[in-house]
């Protein structure tokens, strides 16, 4: 099993930063997990954000590209998301995701989520 918690959510005005941290716990080998952020939106589906590998590869979803990155700390055993040029769109529930890397990101395991929310 393996516990995830998310930190670092909050409001923020368009345009500002963001950095959210995932912090993993309990049995587990933490550097051969395939890490990611996934969000969900009122009213929408949780789509995936950003999603690293075990190995550092990296994948992004087209809508953040070039203003999320991705990263990791497996002596911390951390997961951060760091979030530039922010907008309004970006508002959501962001989750943390540990799992398997099939292409990308096979989610296994959930933190609690931590809201983001982008004022105009």
């Amino acid at each position: 099993q393996v516990q995830l918690v998310e930190s670092g959510g909050g409001l923020v005005q368009a345009g500002g930063s963001l950095r959210l941290s995932c912090a993993a716990s309990g049995r587990t080998s933490f550097s051969n997990y395939a890490m990611g952020w996934y969000r969900q939106a009122p009213g929408k589906q949780r789509e995936l954000v950003a999603a690293i590998s075990s190995g550092g590869r990296t994948n992004y979803a087209d809508s953040v590209k070039g203003r999320f990155t991705i990263f990791r700390d497996n002596a911390k055993n951390t997961v951060s998301l760091q979030m530039n040029s922010l907008k309004s769109e970006d508002t959501a529930v962001y989750y943390c995701a540990a799992g398997t890397w099939i292409v990308g990101l096979v989610p296994k395991y959930w933190g609690q989520g931590t809201q983001v929310t982008v004022s105009s």
